[in-house]
């Protein structure tokens, strides 16, 4: 797709998008293409700039869009430390003792290994992975 700047006889000027360039042509050479203020079909290309994208603003999109995503996760992480119960190294054992109803069902948050985590997955507990970077392990 490209988009061209176009002006009319009657100096109007506005924007058109295209498929190519030689649909731009085929079109203006049957007249299919009208001044959007006059209804003119003599229309030429007008001056313009291309936008042309360079890799430092690339860089600086995908920048962007990874703080704001690490905003989230982290405002997910803060609700949680401040409303679900920290039970440290205890996670898997408190998960089951909950799940089985030998504890008050409650939010809790912890550390397990892999394996455990596993193991209550299996179990049909529901564990997800704490998102969020947290501020003592980050690297």
């Amino acid at each position: 797709m490209i988009k061209y700047s176009l002006i009319c006889d009657n100096d109007h000027v506005f924007e058109a998008w295209f498929s190519d360039s030689e649909s731009f042509e085929k079109q203006n050479k049957k007249n299919l293409i009208s001044c959007l203020t006059c209804s003119s079909t003599k229309i030429k290309k007008d001056i313009m700039a291309p936008r042309i994208s360079s890799g430092k603003q690339k860089t600086n999109r995908l920048n962007q869009k990874k703080d704001k995503v690490e905003m989230i996760l982290n405002k997910v992480r803060k609700h949680v430390e401040s409303n679900f119960d920290y039970v440290g190294d205890k996670f898997a054992d408190e998960a089951r003792a909950i799940h089985y109803g030998e504890k008050e069902e409650r939010e809790i948050y912890g550390e397990t290994s892999i394996h455990d985590a596993v193991e209550l997955i299996e179990e049909g507990i529901n564990v997800e992975p704490l998102p969020g970077i947290n501020p003592k392990i980050k690297n």
